[in-house]
């Protein structure tokens, strides 16, 4: 990241893995309360943040299929800005790397560079707890992401507890579906009973497992998205040919990203010459863990 007194640049928009995704329960509301774990990745969106002294916030590049006001991170910084009453302003620039409806978080974690990022710019001064307040009326994901750990989370995702994580390779592959998140949360066929754990037994069974619970939990989407969109259940299939990952592949949040993690980045690399190779279409990257959010620092 480069900081002068009027911008930020290369601000990275990490992504995000589940580990596991349990649905236990849908509320009255028609939100589902979950348990997961987040896991932070070194590889996602990159944001430019430049002052603007006339107040007015502006995204410079366009996204395709995001009209500049549904942008999130437009909408996060006019919360921002509405919030704190600041006479500031911002051009957004987004070189965007994380493909849509794939479940790795990239809208909700541009949001949240977004308001860590202008909080420094702008210099508010908000503590933590109140960008992630600020961060759940963004979207049930945004709040981890400005927590800036890897992270234990309930309810709906925003009670969030740091967990430790051991450093893990991840290959991750998207194939080119999008994968409508609402779709999957309101499918008749999806379990929401999932038997709530504890943390306590996640970080115990970790412990027991050479730092990787390959058997704690499942993604209750999986089975969902497999079934309705051959192409992740295809990315699944591949995956069970691969020998040297750590753990069985999973999908990530709704889908349609599937990863397997593997202990080193070499043994990662590898997995995706063989899958370029064989499958070229689908878009695929290595990523290595994260323990803490690269714009932590931004916020007390």
């Amino acid at each position: 990241m480069i900081e002068t007194q009027d911008s930020l640049r290369d601000c990275l928009a990490p992504a995000k893995l589940n580990l596991f995704l349990h649905i236990t329960g849908r509320r009255p509301n028609g939100y589902h309360d979950l348990q997961t774990v987040f896991q932070l990745l070194d590889w996602g969106d990159t944001l430019h943040f430049t002052r603007r002294h006339d107040g007015r916030i502006t995204r410079t590049v366009e996204v395709e299929g995001v009209p500049a006001e549904h942008d999130l991170t437009v909408r996060a910084a006019t919360l921002l800005k509405e919030h704190t009453g600041t006479g500031e302003g911002v051009e957004i620039d987004i070189e965007k790397r994380l493909p849509m409806g794939a479940g790795l978080g990239g809208g909700s974690s541009d949001a949240a560079t977004t308001l860590l990022a202008l909080n420094r710019l702008w210099k508010l001064n908000l503590q933590r707890e109140e960008l992630q307040a600020l961060a759940l009326k963004l979207g049930a994901d945004v709040p981890f992401f400005v927590f800036g750990k890897n992270a234990f989370a309930e309810g709906v995702g925003e009670a969030l507890e740091a967990v430790q994580l051991p450093p893990r390779h991840f290959l991750v592959v998207t194939p080119r579906v999008h994968v409508p998140t609402a779709e999957i949360f309101s499918e008749n066929s999806l379990t929401r009973d999932t038997k709530t754990r504890t943390i306590a037994v996640f970080l115990a069974q970790q412990a027991t497992q050479n730092g990787w619970p390959d058997s704690f939990g499942h993604n209750d989407m999986q089975a969902v998205v497999a079934g309705k969109y051959a192409e992740v259940a295809q990315v699944l299939r591949w995956f069970e040919s691969v020998s040297n990952s750590i753990a069985p592949a999973r999908m990530t949040g709704s889908g349609a990203s599937v990863f397997a993690a593997f202990a080193s980045r070499s043994e990662a690399e590898s997995a995706r010459a063989r899958l370029l190779a064989e499958q070229p279409d689908w878009r695929s990257a290595v990523a290595s863990s994260l323990n803490t959010h690269p714009l932590f620092a931004f916020a007390a």
